[in-house]
């Protein structure tokens, strides 16, 4: 699931980012990278009369009149608010009932990659927090004797789903939920149904796309589970739906920047827990080409995913006693099909031995001696493994704990891990559902914010740890594109720049807690004795407001 955030939530670290540059000579036959062009692309802007573009230039179809829209008692609406940091397409209009409404698809026999848009807001009067429906897709359809029934095939896309609980408690701008869906015949059928648990419960959406996908991410021949001997099938029968897209170590990629399927993806700094965040390792783009190996579609991923990576770093010492780790909050009670992309860019791998370690998921073994070397024979060659976990535990949602850790048996060059992309789905249980609880919003966390009274200057306060509050404070997915919001004035509190000169009594060197290269960090007591940090910026440092609130809200956490 995509979930479009206001602000990063901040690594659990305090620790330097290296970013290393390594130039590379091409040596080896190339096959360059093309973009997968689909046979079928809709993109359907709900609630809307005119076609508009979005802001990657793709054209988006209105719903009004439409020949998808199944006649229903519906409405449409603009949304009453608009957050200046939404995208107007397809976010500012909504399709909406308090009655059961579908769209219906003609399309080609194949597989389909669905993603569903959702705005929380007022729409036609109706609160936001009455927004709870499911959301169910429909891939067979039996049209004898000019009549339609569905047939065996619908899949549980959301139960119960509330736009409102899940935007607060991920601290979401809006929601986009992606899903993998085999159609078997010549239509999909995507119902939205409201709770029966409520009068006052509607169903609404803002946008559908639906787009054909090649076979990148089915596996007919079944995946070994993760600590057990059994297999799992990802086939037609599966609906995987998208829950993280990581682009480790580098840019987030937006869906302009994708292979042709409009797939975002982001950067793994949200997700990196502990101490150990390695080094950012980024090949030379006037130097460096990737080369897809023969069998592997150059669409499977971008080739900045593959020429970005993160490892461990030099240090042996450090890298033996440590691990690389990614935290991920996922809905408790489903297998989910973790896939690691994979691309020695550094110029000194490049034979076997030079770098080998072991995966770690859920606290299991995944594979142990890992050399990306062995597996390409070459370095700047990509490639990719499945694994398969199946998460348990208490409440709705538990982390998944992804960890690289040097093979130190192997006795290998380097003590040292690689990781270049994480894309993580849910798969569809045996009801043929994907619906999981909705998040729980976390406690209130209080941060002080003079930003807007003077930029030089921003205070936050509140500490957390992995192991405070209930699981799932990470952002799900993150999800192209995280910005900083407007709403950030409805969840933080300002203080006057007067107040923060008394708090931190002007100031005073002797409260001084660290420098960086932004600025320096102050301790001060606000409200009768509480204590807090605060952030002044240096204003010749060069960094943008932008930077300065994502570092501020990296601090935040600490």
């Amino acid at each position: 699931m995509d979930c479009f955030k206001y602000m990063k939530n901040a690594n659990r670290c305090s620790s330097v980012f290296v970013l290393i540059f390594i130039s590379l000579a091409s040596s080896i036959h190339v096959i360059f990278s093309a973009n997968y062009i689909p046979s079928e692309q809709i993109f359907l802007n709900c609630g809307e009369s005119l076609i508009l573009n979005d802001t990657d230039t793709r054209s988006w179809t209105p719903d009004v009149g439409s020949k998808f829209l199944l006649s229903a008692k519906s409405s449409i609406s603009k949304a009453i608010t608009q957050d200046p940091l939404v995208p107007k397409v397809p976010y500012m209009t909504a399709r909406l009932s308090q009655s059961e409404f579908s769209y219906r698809f003609p399309v080609v026999p194949g597989r389909m990659l669905v993603r569903l848009h959702f705005y929380s807001n007022l729409y036609n009067g109706h609160n936001a927090t009455n927004a709870i429906f499911s959301v169910s897709a429909y891939n067979r359809l039996n049209t004898t004797n000019n009549r339609f029934f569905y047939l065996p095939g619908s899949f549980t896309l959301l139960r119960n789903f509330s736009t409102s609980q899940t935007t607060y408690a991920l601290n979401c701008a809006y929601i986009v939920r992606e899903y993998l869906i085999a159609v078997d015949g010549e239509t999909l059928t995507i119902k939205f149904t409201p709770s029966t648990n409520s009068s006052n419960a509607y169903a609404f959406v803002n946008g559908i796309e639906v787009i054909s996908m090649p076979n990148i991410y089915y596996n007919d021949n079944g995946l070994k589970l993760v600590g057990q001997d059994s297999l799992i099938f990802v086939d037609n029968t599966t609906a995987p739906e998208s829950v993280y897209r990581i682009n480790v170590g580098g840019n987030d990629i937006s869906p302009s920047g994708d292979t042709g399927l409009f797939r975002s993806w982001y950067n793994d700094q949200p997700y990196l827990y502990g101490e150990t965040v390695g080094v950012t390792v980024t090949a030379d783009p006037s130097k460096t080409i990737i080369s897809y190996p023969k069998g592997m579609p150059t669409y499977v991923a971008p080739e900045n995913v593959y020429s970005t990576a993160r490892s461990m770093g030099l240090n042996p010492q450090i890298n033996k006693n440590s691990n690389l780790t990614w935290i991920f909050s996922v809905d408790v009670g489903f297998y989910y099909l973790v896939r690691l992309h994979f691309c020695e860019v550094r110029a000194a791998i490049n034979q076997i031995n030079r770098r080998r370690f072991n995966i770690f998921l859920g606290n299991e073994t995944a594979e142990s001696g890992v050399d990306v070397i062995r597996w390409t024979k070459y370095n700047r060659v990509p490639v990719y493994k499945d694994y398969v976990v199946i998460v348990g535990g208490e409440g709705p949602q538990q982390d998944l704990w992804l960890a690289l850790h040097p093979n130190l048996s192997e006795q290998p060059q380097y003590y040292d891990a690689i990781l270049n992309g994480i894309e993580i789905f849910k798969l569809s249980d045996t009801d043929d559902n994907l619906a999981g609880a909705n998040p729980i919003p976390g406690p209130k966390q209080d941060v002080v914010d003079s930003s807007k009274t003077l930029p030089s200057s921003h205070a936050g306060m509140g500490k957390t740890s992995p192991s405070d509050g209930p699981a799932g404070q990470l952002p799900k997915t993150n999800t192209t594109g995280i910005y900083a919001s407007s709403l950030l004035s409805n969840l933080c509190r300002h203080f006057s720049f007067p107040e923060i000169k008394a708090a931190t009594k002007n100031f005073d060197e002797t409260l001084l807690l660290g420098v960086g290269g932004f600025g320096k960090v102050y301790g001060g007591e606000i409200e009768g004795g509480t204590k807090v940090a605060i952030k002044r910026g240096n204003p010749l440092n060069g960094q943008g407001v932008h930077e300065f609130q994502t570092e501020i809200d990296l601090l935040s956490k600490l």
